[in-house]
């Protein structure tokens, strides 16, 4: 199973997270999420992301992850795009409902299948 974490403005991951356990609550327990404030500063966020992205990465024995971001370009999204770099980890942006809950339908599946059927 394909660790997964989210990372978003706040409160964005932490609403998608409770979205995905009221819908799927076997497979949103193993869902990471971050909620990333205003007032953090990026080395804060990184080491919080860091944290997270070791746990959802310890739910594959393959260590791959799909991480789900809001915004290119934004602090979410280039920490873990800092964090990625030389691990098996996949990061898209744009995160929604839809799209994490077809996450979680194909969790089981190899990081890049479930790329494919995620967006």
């Amino acid at each position: 199973m394909s660790g997964l974490f989210i990372i978003a403005h706040e409160p964005l991951a932490s609403a998608l997270k409770l979205a995905a356990q009221h819908c799927f609550p076997e497979a949103a327990t193993s869902l990471q999420a971050l909620d990333v404030g205003s007032r953090q500063s990026p080395e804060e966020v990184e080491a919080q992301a860091r944290i997270l992205l070791q746990l959802a990465q310890d739910e594959d024995a393959r260590g791959e992850v799909l991480i789900l971001t809001d915004v290119f370009g934004a602090t979410p999204c280039n920490t873990v795009q800092r964090l990625a770099d030389g691990q098996r980890v996949k990061v898209i942006t744009g995160v929604n409902l839809p799209m994490l809950w077809r996450a979680l339908n194909y969790s089981a599946e190899t990081l890049d299948t479930l790329i494919t059927r995620a967006v």
